[in-house]
């Protein structure tokens, strides 16, 4: 099933905000901070809710700060 325009509307965002270095963690842990587009230490992104943005960060999240933001809808 599609999600529809207002479905995006009304989605939860994460923001999720990297406060931990990647350095001597194990290479999996290293590819998915990047593959979340944290860069470098306090860098912060923003991502839809979703269940896989939830398993990343799960999987990292003994590096990561994430709090949900409600996004206006118009």
């Amino acid at each position: 099933m599609m999600s529809t325009n207002q479905d995006m509307q009304d989605a939860t965002m994460l923001r999720i905000t990297l406060v931990r270095s990647t350095i001597g963690r194990p290479s999996d842990q290293e590819r998915t901070v990047r593959s979340l587009g944290l860069r470098r230490l306090h860098h912060t992104v923003e991502r839809q809710d979703s269940p896989s943005i939830r398993g990343m960060v799960d999987k990292i999240r003994h590096l990561v700060e994430v709090e949900e933001v409600a996004t206006a809808a118009d």
